[in-house]
């Protein structure tokens, strides 16, 4: 028999191994964007929360950490990430079609912790692909509508075409259940919406700060500007949320690849309270 000192010693190793997945489907999200839903192959790996990710590893290229952006109710063994091609293992990622083989490791990091906000208003804040890691949430919260007050959505993204989710991004613009504003950059012939930052419609809504909650992803002068606007409407500073980002390698906390501050994002991240993350975004260059 393995003792268990050896054997607890000896576990994280198997965290570092890729379990197969395959790919059943792939959808183009826009043109540099595509959400792949992975299956596994044999053994499943245990179901990943809202805001947790998993390392993506393409086979002979390498593996990268991507954020979950499936729904949260789907108890199926598949897994959905959205993927924006912008190095040499998204790019791989990107590519592969269904019947596709995908190492998958984890779930790894902390929760949005949407089953903490029952009773409460949610303001939720994306930034172009920041709204993949927002999904769960949103689709989350509106299976499960009678449990939340106010559900309100701010995307942004550089134009029309550079929205995520586009089809069910409309749907949720028709649904009462949820107030949905879309902002662009640039605005192009035939778009009718909104023109310019998030921070626009958030600083309009009405909000009852001590029963709201806000969660916030995008490029990190986005999240800190949004937070502000939050913090002068009255909210709790450990009422906001924030998805991090660095470079993620390990996934357990070994490498220290991910480090911000005292924080190793893979471990105590990628979501924190806005508390925590605020002295780190503004030192320059951290």
């Amino acid at each position: 028999m393995v003792d268990s000192a050896v054997r607890e010693a000896a576990s994280p190793t198997f965290a570092m191994t890729p379990t197969p997945y395959r790919v059943r489907s792939r959808v183009v999200e826009n043109g540099d964007s595509v959400t792949l839903c992975l299956e596994p192959v044999s053994a499943a790996l245990p179901t990943p929360q809202p805001g947790q990710f998993m390392m993506l590893y393409a086979f002979g290229v390498g593996e990268i950490a991507i954020s979950v952006s499936g729904d949260p109710t789907v108890t199926d063994g598949t897994i959905m990430h959205t993927i924006r091609a912008v190095g040499a293992v998204s790019r791989a990622l990107c590519a592969v079609g269904p019947g596709a083989a995908v190492g998958v490791r984890g779930p790894f990091g902390t929760r949005w912790g949407l089953d903490e906000a029952e009773g409460r208003d949610l303001v939720i804040v994306a930034g172009g692909v920041g709204l993949a890691p927002l999904r769960p949430v949103v689709v989350g919260a509106l299976a499960q509508r009678d449990r939340y007050g106010k559900v309100m959505l701010i995307a942004g993204a550089r134009g029309r075409n550079d929205f995520l989710f586009n089809d069910e991004l409309g749907r949720w613009q028709r649904d009462r259940s949820i107030e949905v504003y879309a902002t662009v950059d640039v605005p192009v012939q035939g778009w009718h919406g909104e023109v310019g930052l998030v921070t626009g419609p958030l600083r309009r809504l009405t909000l009852t700060p001590d029963r709201t909650i806000a969660f916030l992803c995008g490029p990190e002068p986005m999240m800190r500007f949004s937070a502000e606007a939050l913090l002068a409407k009255g909210l709790n500073v450990n009422h906001i949320r924030v998805s991090l980002e660095r470079n993620m390698q390990c996934g357990i906390g070994w490498c220290g690849h991910c480090q911000l501050g005292p924080l190793l994002l893979c471990r105590d991240g990628p979501v924190v309270d806005y508390d925590v993350a605020y002295p780190l975004l503004v030192v320059k260059e951290l």
